[in-house]
């Protein structure tokens, strides 16, 4: 390989920033899709060709190296309408069922192969330590040994037995590491609504801390076989982890013994040396990362790094170790042999088996954290039921962020089954739904339930000084109080919430964000099957 044709292995660009013609011409090692970088029509089908066109760009280049694509599939095929959206990861950690997480983990690789793409950027083995971090949602739990026995779990699922197997997907642990820990104020980042509070901050701690707390997920990555690590936006005391090399190489390719690749997060190593073009370019990958996701500007990132390795500034080695890694796995996967998965599954997306084990796993990771004598469950007949709260009746709400967009959004951004919906299937005439309570005067009901859920929202974003649920739901309980018998308040969220006056309610049910199969949230409050979710 030319030195040229090193450096392209080591660039993964975002699918956004170039097009099929022009990774061929530069022999793209990576393409990604980010948060809602979809086709610009959203269908499996015009996933698949997407995929496929610059796979073959790349395969017409001399050398012919596949290219490896990678997506967000953080809880599911999640940028892929009409997709099965499994609960958020929270969820899954209030489950405490590893055997249900690799379930969940392998349909969402089969929904993967079936647009194309076998690469999953998940799961996150975070340990969230402060819940008003915008991506606790994202953590199983904040205990390390269920986040590695569940981490470990998802990483079975995509990989399979043999990551050249049909239906696999390369997982990534991340993010690499500590990005769970960062102290409340200390970030210095900012999104598209302002300021983060929390997300890509600083871990103040010692590093004995640092390793108890969030190592050992990645230990139990690398040892059921992950091939690849994403590292952290967040710093520690001695700086930004994507420059550090103690961490990087000495921590994890050394003491964890993890052979295969790292990658940086989006523009994460621009972090490490603002301002600069080459100096965080030489000291990331000098600490070990060996493909950076550029995500954009690849020819400045190429040339960069052509100049930097003519320089002597990085070192041959570290590019040819980088490449063999990158290569390695590639291999490993059966690309070179098999570049695409086969064609033709299109109708395995949002398949009644998947969308089967999600309704599962809502039903499972659903919390019951409170309940008096006769609420619950509630009788399918018999009974007059009153519903009320946008997020009842709202996929995207239900689903949180990372769904179709980055940030998510409400309204019903994909197909599903709300709880309105799932409750009026089973109760028919005896269930009356309205968003804001406006139910006639007189009304008289045995049950009322309230759902009160967080918008949604992603990162950083998400980062939360109050933890309050919205006003205009909360308000629900009064309005909906003297109608019933007895009141039940549902809690869609990402996270534990200060509950305030839902705590008064006669029953609460915490139910995370359950994705788009909210059939399994209705089975537990009608007493179809148990509630067995615990709080993570």
């Amino acid at each position: 390989m030319t030195n040229t044709e090193k450096n392209v292995q080591t660039t993964q660009i975002c699918k956004n920033a170039t097009d099929h013609a022009i990774s061929g011409a530069y022999a793209r090692g990576s393409i990604l899709s980010g948060g809602g970088g979809c086709p610009s029509l959203n269908t499996p089908q015009a996933w698949y060709d997407m995929v496929n066109a610059y796979q073959q760009a790349a395969l017409g280049t001399r050398l012919g190296i596949p290219i490896i694509y990678g997506i967000d599939a953080v809880h599911g095929n999640n940028n892929v309408a009409g997709a099965t959206i499994f609960p958020q990861n929270i969820g899954m950690g209030a489950t405490n069922h590893p055997a249900l997480e690799q379930q969940v983990c392998a349909a969402t690789a089969l929904e993967m192969n079936a647009t194309g793409i076998r690469w999953d950027f998940g799961p996150v083995v975070a340990v969230p330590q402060d819940i008003r971090w915008g991506r606790t949602y994202e953590g199983y739990s904040e205990n390390t040994d269920l986040v590695s026995k569940i981490g470990a779990a998802c990483v079975r699922g995509l990989q399979g037995s043999s990551l050249s197997a049909d239906n696999t997907s390369a997982a990534t642990a991340k993010h690499f590491i500590g990005d769970g820990g960062t102290a409340f104020g200390t970030s210095t980042a900012s999104g598209p609504t302002g300021p983060y509070l929390l997300d890509q901050g600083v871990d103040q701690m010692d590093e004995a801390t640092l390793l108890k707390l969030f190592l050992p997920p990645y230990q139990a990555a690398v040892t059921n076989g992950v091939r690849i690590v994403m590292t952290s936006y967040s710093s520690t005391t001695a700086g930004k982890v994507h420059g550090d090399k103690h961490l990087i190489t000495d921590i994890l390719k050394g003491q964890l013994v993890f052979t295969g690749f790292v990658i940086s997060d989006w523009g994460g190593i621009d972090q490490v040396v603002p301002g600069s073009c080459s100096a965080p370019v030489a000291q990331s990958i000098h600490a070990g990362i060996d493909m950076v996701m550029v995500p954009t500007d690849y020819v400045r990132f190429i040339t960069t790094m052509k100049s930097l390795v003519q320089a002597g500034t990085i070192k041959q080695d570290r590019i040819d170790d980088a490449v063999t890694r990158i290569l390695g796995v590639k291999f490993e996967m059966g690309l070179f042999e098999k570049p695409m998965p086969a064609a033709g599954k299109e109708s395995e997306v949002g398949s009644a088996s998947d969308r089967a084990i999600a309704r599962q796993a809502v039903a499972e990771s659903a919390v019951l954290l409170k309940t008096s004598p006769n609420v619950l469950p509630i009788a399918a007949s018999g009974k007059k039921v009153l519903l009320a709260g946008q997020g009842a009746d709202d996929i995207g709400i239900q689903s949180g962020g990372w769904t179709i967009t980055w940030q998510g959004s409400a309204g019903q951004i994909t197909s599903g089954t709300t709880l309105q919906g799932a409750l009026n299937a089973k109760l028919g005439d005896n269930l009356t739904y309205d968003r804001n309570a406006a139910f006639p005067a007189g009304t008289k009901a045995d049950i009322g339930i309230v759902v009160v859920a967080e918008r949604p929202y992603a990162e950083g974003v998400g980062d939360s000084s109050t933890l309050a649920l919205p006003n205009e739901d909360v308000a629900l309980l009064a309005k909906m109080r003297p109608l019933v018998n007895k009141l039940v308040v549902v809690v869609i969220s990402g996270r534990p919430m200060v509950l305030g006056d839902v705590a008064s309610a006669d029953a609460v049910v915490e139910a995370w964000l359950p994705g788009t199969e909210a059939t399994g949230l209705a089975d537990v409050l009608l007493g179809d099957k148990p509630f067995l979710g615990t709080t993570p």
